[in-house]
């Protein structure tokens, strides 16, 4: 990650945005806390744990540029503040199109699919805090027999690549077809989906004139099964599972 990540564009955008140095403290640098930043990510780490885990890694404090010799790990607060900057200003998507322009310059483009789908991203749903309270931004949903809480990632993955070149955030009962014309980028011939996005073709259209909706149809019924639609879905899922890399990354990560 130290060489594939474009820090120097990902810092730029939050530059503008990030306190400067005055007479008070001295702000803690932006390529350092974006680090910090990238390390939470990828490694489901609350504030306070990443700043407990800088102090006990020596290679984690190499990466974020921290040397303990000179100065102290930056603390939860700071990070804290720093999540909640790039929340305000809403960088995260900024962030994920800096990233995508980096890959495509090296040649890795996004091509003409897009697979659709979401995931539910657990959230604590005890009361059991010092608010005494959920998460207000959190939500309760059911799949199948099981009820859940917390929130729901959607994506765009390129049906070649499998680089996710769009995401929606939201409550966890919000219905994925509501937000899929916010994961096309408009260019799609073929759009993939599972049968939670059935009935969007004109949805699609409205965003990506030029695309064929390939999201799995209905097929059983309350008499019969339809087994060449049966078939058909199959076939199609081909193609649809390779979202499930990208969803084993994010789920594997909220997992530790």
């Amino acid at each position: 990650m130290e060489q594939v990540v474009p820090w120097h564009e990902l810092c730029a955008l939050v530059e503008p945005h990030y306190p400067r140095a005055g007479n008070g403290r001295r702000p803690v640098g932006v390529v350092r806390m974006l680090r910090i930043y990238f390390l939470q990510q990828w490694f489901n780490l609350s504030d306070p744990a990443v700043e407990e885990v800088l102090y006990d890694s020596p290679l984690m404090r190499r990466f974020a540029g921290v040397d303990l010799g000179n100065e102290p790990v930056p603390d939860e607060t700071t990070i804290c503040k720093f999540r909640h900057l790039l929340e305000q200003h809403s960088l995260g998507g900024a962030m994920l199109e800096a990233v995508n322009i980096h890959l495509q310059n090296r040649g890795i483009k996004i091509t003409t699919g897009t697979i659709v789908d979401a995931t539910i991203i657990h959230a604590p749903s005890s009361t059991k805090n010092r608010e005494q309270k959920r998460d207000p931004e959190m939500h309760q949903t059911r799949k199948g027999r099981q009820w859940y809480f917390g929130m729901k990632a959607h994506v765009g993955v390129d049906s070649k690549h499998k680089i996710v070149h769009s995401a929606v955030v939201t409550a966890a009962h919000v219905a994925d077809c509501t937000v899929l014309p916010d994961l096309l980028h408009g260019e799609e011939t073929k759009v993939w989906g599972n049968q939670a996005y059935r009935g969007q073709t004109a949805a699609i259209r409205q965003v990506a004139p030029g695309a064929q909706d390939m999201t799995n149809k209905r097929y059983r019924y309350k008499n019969h099964i339809d087994e060449v639609q049966k078939a058909k879905n199959r076939n199609k899922s081909r193609v649809r599972s390779k979202v499930e890399h990208v969803f084993g990354v994010i789920n594997g990560s909220s997992a530790m």
